[in-house]
């Protein structure tokens, strides 16, 4: 009887993250049931095994699904990996224009880069020091790194076939020339060698190795040579070994001049000549062997946010470590022996896994710089003008938002209206105070030079700066002693929570009165990034909007309370929970429940679990996630009515709304958060609801990024995605296209 209760019960679980909850059950009611058995009594036998028939069929049924089972949720950095993945493929896509298929390439580099630097160096320090964490997946962090090495080793390797296999015969097919050494002309060589003279060996410090030379400390994700030598020097040191770092004020790559080439454009790498020339920096000894090597470190800042005194002082001392932290990857040229490899594992203080062998330049990065050494028009991405609402071509912006809001989509339509509301509001006499958000704009952007004009106008500028904007401390930095020294008062947000909102308020006087302008966005203010990323600017002289933004530079700035909004939701206070409720409130509408929700990252377990909640409920369930996602749809009982895609394509998606079709009178709202636990828990964020026809808008451009047939992928409850195709008759349809055409020229 046992065992045939056992049997049914495996046969009815509903789903198996539901097995453990149900075995437990299992046990319990088998121990009742032997404890009630009376072998004596054959009407308490026959009642008992009713009981159990009962038990097994109905009770098993009603038992809810563990939705923190371990195997709902895709782990974070595997997914991290798989947005990577999917870059480097749009450098096969010859539906792409050539150059920027190489721009693919190299940005994947960049992104695997930083990628070393914070994810794998965070899970390397976990094991070291013996503080293991697992996310909501359970992977432990060795078996995390495992798998990352695995699709690195493998994905680095596809890297390198594509560009030597595909992108520099299509770029030889285009007349433009990588000079290997071998086929150097003499006059070529010449012309190097002089290169070489002026240029880089009167800045390049070779450094011998012996116990009064010990093994440098080299920089972060510079190019650096490992040397065999042969011979003895001017001291008698025959040491065999030594390292030269190229400088980083070389460039990677070095134009030939036209004269000395059959035509076309003609460019060598700096390491082919540190190769060729490699024993001229070691006079009278012989070079066995020159390779090139990169090392990758931990790059991010930490520090104690209870002894932090001055958070910009701080970190001034902090980015100096940066370019020195414990060492995560050693890159090397492939053909490097492996006594010379295991040299440098040591001298790192890494292991095999480690490691990875390419098959060409190790700092592929730097060959960005190609765009500006030849003349590629035409193997790039057609120019484009953003459109421009003819509303704009009056003179004073605050006439046209006091008649009605705006709603822009960047980079389709110009990002200057921000940039003019600035402008005018430094020199309009009527405006009193401009307050702003920065979180990354450079510190020579139109931006940062209409607050400058502002403060020096003798408006109240007050600016709250995040120095802690990942690899923008620096610049930040920068940022705040220009804008301190124009006379603005500038303010540094939370210790604890990075200021992430995307926020600018302009009080001005009008006809007695205090107006408010606001404009909210879901992107930077960097008019750079405004031709490459997709956000919303939002603009209005709303003055409930205008309050509550107000109200959220008063908890920047000042101290006290959590301050209650009227219109906005802001994090780490009700972002957060108001999401939560309106998930929530379509479940209860079932199958007439619908939510689109189009970000960057999805990782937040609360949030996760409560779609796969509204999802079991029938809700229709439409996530657009460009990057890291922990969600696995199409698992049947709970995921089955999410569906999640990810676009790749020209521009970089970086638009964050969320659509709750609420039975038909939807509620829509535009973000500067990612649905990720940082966002939502730890930093300051703003949701800003949209209405009428500015709704309506953000709709359709939702449904038409659910309809992109080119550039979407469509992700599977294994982990894995695949690129959607037309179907047979079906039009083609990008997203990014059809906006470009609708609003640029």
């Amino acid at each position: 009887m046992t065992e045939q209760i056992k049997e049914q019960v495996s046969e009815t679980a509903p789903h198996p993250a539901s097995r453990q909850t149900i075995e437990k059950a299992t046990e319990q009611l088998v121990q009742t049931v032997n404890e009630q058995r009376d072998p004596s009594n054959e009407a308490s036998i026959a009642l008992v095994e009713s009981r159990e028939a009962i038990a097994v069929t109905e009770p098993v049924e009603e038992l809810p699904l563990d939705l923190k089972a371990p195997e709902l949720y895709i782990n974070r950095e595997l997914s991290h990996l798989q947005f990577n993945i999917r870059v480097l493929e749009q450098a096969l896509d010859e539906s792409h224009p050539l150059m920027e298929r190489l721009m693919f390439l190299l940005i994947f580099s960049s992104n695997l880069d930083e990628f070393f630097e914070i994810r794998v160096a965070e899970l390397m320090a976990q094991l070291k020091y013996g503080r293991e964490s697992v996310g909501p997946d359970a992977l432990h962090p060795q078996a995390v790194m495992n798998r990352i090495g695995e699709i690195c080793n493998a994905q680095v390797e596809r890297q390198y076939k594509i560009l030597n296999e595909t992108i520099f015969p299509q770029l030889e097919n285009e007349n433009i020339h990588f000079q290997r050494r071998r086929d150097w002309t003499d006059e070529q060589k010449e012309w190097i060698r002089i290169f070489f003279e002026e240029k880089v060996q009167p800045v390049v410090s070779p450094i011998g190795l012996d116990p009064s030379h010990p093994f440098p400390r080299l920089v972060n994700k510079s190019l650096n040579f490992i040397v065999e030598l042969d011979g003895k020097d001017a001291f008698g040191r025959e040491s065999g070994l030594a390292i030269i770092p190229a400088p980083r004020s070389l460039p990677r790559l070095i134009r030939l001049p036209d004269n000395l080439c059959n035509g076309g454009d003609n460019l060598i790498f700096l390491s082919s000549i540190i190769h060729e020339f490699a024993d001229e920096l070691f006079p009278g000894m012989k070079v066995e062997g020159c390779y090139q090597f990169r090392i990758t470190r931990n790059a991010d800042l930490t520090f104690d946010s209870e002894e932090v005194e001055d958070l910009a002082r701080t970190l001034r001392g902090e980015l100096h470590s940066r370019k020195y932290g414990a060492a995560v990857r050693l890159e090397v040229d492939q053909r490097t022996p492996e006594n010379l490899i295991r040299f440098l594992l040591r001298e790192f203080s890494l292991d095999e896994a480690h490691t990875y062998r390419v098959d060409g330049p190790v700092n592929l990065t730097r060959m960005m710089a190609l765009r500006d050494l030849v003349d590629c028009k035409q193997l790039c991405w057609k120019p484009f003008t953003p459109g421009m609402s003819g509303r704009y071509k009056q003179k004073n912006i605050f006439d046209v938002l006091r008649q009605k809001d705006e709603l822009l989509h960047h980079p389709f339509q110009s990002f200057s209206p921000v940039v003019d509301l600035l402008r005018q509001a430094a020199k309009d006499p009527k405006v009193l105070a401009i307050k702003q958000t920065l979180y990354r704009t450079g510190v020579n952007s139109d931006i940062v030079d209409a607050l400058v004009d502002a403060a020096r106008n003798g408006k109240e500028v007050t600016v709250v700066i995040e120095l802690r904007a990942r690899f923008d401390e620096e610049s930040n930095l920068q940022l705040a002693g220009r804008l301190q020294e124009a006379g603005a008062l500038v303010v540094y947000g939370v210790v604890d929570f990075k200021t992430h909102a995307k926020m600018m308020l302009i009080v001005r006087r009008e006809e007695g009165k205090l107006v408010r302008y606001a404009h909210l966005g879901t992107g930077n203010y960097h008019s750079g990034t405004a031709r490459l990323y997709t956000d919303y600017s939002y603009m209005t002289s709303d003055a409930d909007v205008g309050e509550d933004v107000h109200k959220i530079f008063q908890q920047l700035t000042g101290m006290g309370k959590i301050l209650r909004l009227k219109k906005l939701h802001n994090a780490p206070f009700t972002l957060h929970a108001r999401m939560i409720e309106m998930i929530e409130r379509e479940a209860k509408h079932g199958k007439n429940g619908h939510i689109i929700v189009k970000i960057n990252g999805l990782t937040e377990p609360q949030l996760i679990r409560a779609l796969y909640q509204a999802s079991q409920k029938g809700v229709k369930i439409e996530l657009i996630v460009r990057g890291m996602c922990r969600l696995r749809p199409g698992i049947e009982g709970i995921s089955e009515n999410i569906s999640v895609r990810s676009i790749i394509g020209r521009f970089l998606e970086h638009t964050r709304v969320y659509y709750f079709g609420n039975k038909g009178k939807p509620d829509v709202l535009c973000s500067s958060a990612d649905w990720m636990e940082r966002n939502m828990l730890n930093r300051v964020e703003t949701g800003f609801p949209l209405t009428g026809k500015l709704a309506e808008r953000i709709k359709a451009d939702l449904d038409l990024y659910l309809a992109d047939n080119s550039r979407s992928w469509m992700l599977h409850s294994d982990g894995s995605y695949t690129l959607n195709k037309p179907a047979e008759g079906e039009d083609l349809v990008s997203a990014q296209e059809a906006l470009l055409s609708q609003f640029g020229s």
